[in-house]
């Protein structure tokens, strides 16, 4: 069923990539949900798209997306997709193309696969947890860098523009990048040691990256060391910790430091 899953769920995104890239050069915001977290047409024509092909292909699973009305009845369901549409809405806003597709499957409340896809950079991260994952279809594995001198940490750039990491500089490389999702599949293909935040974000930010993540060899928990647990009543997770487990604990220290 994880294999038919999986190609199902990369031929979604790759559709609604498509779409998305149709609307890159006509970027109208048609509305601020608040908090600088904007909503396009290709938002709503990715997410058509992803119900479309997904819910479809398996009617017995959940569903959960950004962009569609919660439904209660996902929370009974033992498999639940868990997308985002368009996750880095905002950078798509302004013509940088750090943004993906965003899927992730559940099972149980675990993620058992992912998929994110950068329809502008044509990447493609998709993996099984306990199978592997693959980058634009080769193997890929997260890094094998010990320790927190010299990792790469990939962040948010209004994170550090206001300065949350530069106590960390002198031994941390800083990567500021776009979408939630795409820090955990830059992690998950080992460009980059880590990514976190101890601020929360919604399951549908992370869950697809933390798929990819624990397929690719890495880890992943709440900031308070916690694995995520999916298809809650409310989506809203504590934090985000993505590493190649090498560094998992010192990048947990840092949150508790900071």
């Amino acid at each position: 069923m994880r294999n038919h899953a999986l190609r199902t769920a990369v031929d979604a995104a790759r559709e609604a990539g498509a779409a998305i890239r149709g609307y890159y050069k006509d970027r109208t915001i048609l509305k601020d949900k608040g908090g600088d977290n904007p909503l396009t047409e290709a938002d709503l024509a990715s997410d058509a798209i992803l119900a479309a092909r997904l819910r479809s292909a398996f009617p017995d699973f959940g569903w959960l997306s950004e962009e569609s009305v919660d439904d209660p009845a996902r929370l009974a369901a033992e498999s639940a997709w868990i997308v985002d549409p368009l996750d880095g809405t905002k950078e798509f806003t302004i013509g940088v193309p750090e943004f993906v597709v965003s899927i992730g499957l559940v099972v149980a409340g675990r993620p058992v696969l992912g998929v994110l896809y950068n329809p502008i950079k044509e990447e493609m991260f998709a993996g099984i947890v306990g199978e592997g994952a693959t980058f634009n279809g080769a193997p890929c594995r997260v890094s094998e860098h010990i320790g927190l001198t010299g990792a790469r940490i990939v962040c948010s750039r209004t994170e550090a523009k206001k300065g949350w990491f530069d106590q960390y500089l002198d031994r941390i490389s800083l990567i500021p990048t776009g979408s939630v999702a795409y820090k955990f599949g830059l992690v998950a293909a080992g460009q980059a040691e880590a990514t976190f935040t101890p601020q929360p974000r919604n399951e549908w930010d992370i869950c697809g990256g933390v798929a990819l993540v624990e397929a690719a060899g890495g880890r992943t928990s709440t900031r308070r060391g916690e694995p995520y647990v999916f298809n809650r009543p409310n989506p809203l997770v504590d934090g985000v910790c993505a590493t190649n487990g090498q560094v998992h604990p010192d990048i947990l220290g840092l949150m508790v430091d900071g």
